[in-house]
């Protein structure tokens, strides 16, 4: 088994080394296994990229059968099946997956809007799931979707992969063990360059004869069709879903990659949520017709531990201290760690120390060591892994739904900040706001267009 070096271990190799030196950790093998027993059989609802990527990770496994996919979109439709191996039973209504006696558990993999009514009526009707970040468009939805896992006593795991990512883990742990001392401060932050044109300007338009618009819009709104709502459009060379920059079925990227990120910080700094947020911001460069901001910095102040946490976003500039277009730096009293996908490094701070070798001089010693992890594990798939094996246990899994709403809210209360241009103060404990006004009230909550109702 691959050396495992703890706090202990890094301050006495960091005491006998200089001040520059530093630590690289060991490679780390994949997470122990269980083995296969009966088949689990899947269903997968929404087969769109994220879907499909879900799909295969779970095909992988060798305890897995793909039994059906659905989507409302033909072109998704065929190759979700055609990423199940060509065997799998083909639906467009979720519903119709849900009623097969057969399926132990459902990938939510639709678009964010539709996350809470999906993994819902899957715990009423039995099934374990898998569900997609973020779980929900507004806080109250996410009450609900944690009300309906316990109620049902379901197994769902959210989709932050990053919890079953080994360096994550271990930075994890640095941060908790005092490693780098006391954490005051944490920056996030997603940047990149997409001036002036964004996503385009693509008119409305009629749907595509292959697309069931109006069961794609389900709760939200109905709107006239258009490529970026419902995006990427086939024929433009997106990289990513369009749909995810407006207000009716998602929260820009404060809600897709800003999970990611929050999450890990308030697993590292062994909270649920901050008590003060604020956030400002707005359209002010790219030329597009998202909805969502192209510069967003929003500021969380959390408490016991008390520290400051900021999240920013900007699609005009894409440079950063470390190159890289995301990441997360807590800073602490000792040292700066940095960790993204590829690793984490720990950066120490320096203090002024007489030299033992010149009388009457100072030199500068590192208050911790110098620490890098660059070994990865494929976190995705050990993540689908320990969502199958608490099932077959009944344990709750790694990213269970309370901890994925819980890093969620967090993002949906930044973009609360940032429309309603309100400080709010949150009860953490009671997830309820303790000031702020009514514009802030509306965004905690929506309403579903009918037929859609939302019950536990």
């Amino acid at each position: 088994m691959a050396e495992e070096l703890d706090r202990r271990e890094f301050m006495k190799r960091a005491a006998v080394g200089t001040a520059g030196a530093g630590l690289v950790l060991p490679a780390l093998g994949r997470a122990a296994q269980s083995a296969p027993s009966d088949k689990v059989i899947v269903g997968v609802i929404g087969t769109g990229s994220q879907g499909r990527g879900d799909l295969i990770a779970f095909r992988e496994q060798p305890d897995v059968e793909i039994a059906a996919v659905c989507d409302v979109y033909q072109p998704n439709l065929d190759h979700g099946l055609q990423a199940a191996g060509g065997k799998a039973q083909t639906y467009t209504d979720f519903r119709q997956v849900l009623d097969r006696k057969d399926i132990d558990a459902v990938i939510v993999g639709t678009p964010d809007h539709w996350h809470p009514l999906v993994m819902v009526e899957a715990c009423k009707a039995g099934k374990d799931v898998y569900v997609e970040k973020p779980i929900c468009h507004t806080i109250d939805e996410g009450v609900l979707m944690v009300e309906a896992a316990r109620k049902y006593n379901r197994v769902v795991q959210v989709g932050t992969q990053q919890r079953s990512g080994i360096h994550f883990q271990k930075a994890v742990k640095l941060v908790q063990d005092g490693f780098i001392g006391k954490v005051s401060f944490v920056r996030t932050w997603n940047y990149a360059n997409e001036y002036p044109q964004g996503i385009g300007n693509l008119p409305d338009s009629d749907p595509p004869a292959d697309l069931d618009w109006n069961t794609w819009l389900g709760p939200a709104p109905k709107v006239p069709f258009n490529w970026n709502r419902f995006g990427p459009d086939p024929k433009l060379p997106s990289r990513w879903s369009t749909f995810r920059y407006f207000w009716d079925y998602a929260g820009g990227y404060m809600t897709d990659w800003g999970v990611h990120l929050i999450d890990i910080v308030q697993w590292a700094m062994q909270v649920d949520g901050p008590s003060v947020i604020a956030g400002m911001g707005g359209k002010y460069y790219i030329k597009d017709n998202a909805e969502t901001p192209d510069t967003l910095q929003v500021t969380y102040e959390y408490r016991s531990p008390d520290f400051v946490c900021v999240y920013e976003n900007r699609w005009d500039n894409g440079n950063s201290m470390y190159d890289k277009g995301y990441g997360i730096e807590f800073h602490g009293t000792d040292g700066t760690l940095f960790v993204d996908r590829s690793g984490f490094e720990v950066i120490p701070e320096k203090r002024a120390e007489p030299s033992p070798f010149e009388p009457g001089r100072k030199h500068e010693v590192a208050r911790t060591a110098s620490v890098q992890m660059k070994s990865v594990n494929n976190s995705h798939a050990d993540h689908v892994r320990n969502f199958l094996d608490c099932m077959k246990t009944r344990k709750r899994p790694i990213s269970d739904i309370e901890i994925g709403h819980r890093s969620t809210s967090a993002c949906l209360l930044g973009n609360v900040a940032f429309r309603s241009k309100e400080r709010i103060e949150w009860d953490v404990k009671n997830q309820k706001l303790v000031s702020g006004g009514s514009k802030a009230e509306q965004y905690v909550t929506r309403n579903y267009r009918a037929p859609w109702k939302l019950a536990v």
